[in-house]
C-alpha cells in the first residue's frame, strides 16, 4: 500500500545533519519526498512511499542521527499523491 505522511520535528534538530541524513535513508529505501528545515528550529518532512519503507522513515525521525536529540515528532498521515520523482532537501 501506498501512503503520505507529512511530518514536523521538534527539538536539536538542526546542524546535526538531520536533513542530509533523512535524504540518504529514503534515497537507500526508495522513498520519495522532501526534507525542509522550519524558521522555528526544527525539520518538516513529506515522506511518500510503500507503507513498511514510510514506516522506518518515522522511526528514523524519532531519533535523528547521531548529535540530535528529538523531542517530538508530529505526524500527519494524507492522501497518497504520488507527485514526486525523487527525495529533495529543500531551502527557504
Amino acid at each position: 500500500m501506498m501512503v503520505r505522511v507529512h511530518i514536523q520535528i521538534s527539538g536539536r534538530v538542526q546542524g546535526v545533519f538531520f536533513r542530509y541524513e533523512t535524504q540518504a535513508l529514503a534515497e537507500e529505501i526508495g522513498v520519495k519526498g522532501w526534507v525542509r528545515n522550519t524558521p522555528d528550529g526544527g525539520v518538516e518532512a513529506v515522506f511518500e512511499g510503500e507503507k513498511e519503507k514510510v514506516e522506518r522513515m518515522l522511526d528514523f525521525c524519532r531519533r535523528g542521527p547521531p548529535g540530535a536529540k528529538v523531542i517530538g515528532v508530529e505526524v500527519k498521515w494524507e492522501p497518497y499523491r504520488g507527485g514526486f520523482s525523487s527525495f529533495d532537501i529543500r531551502y527557504g
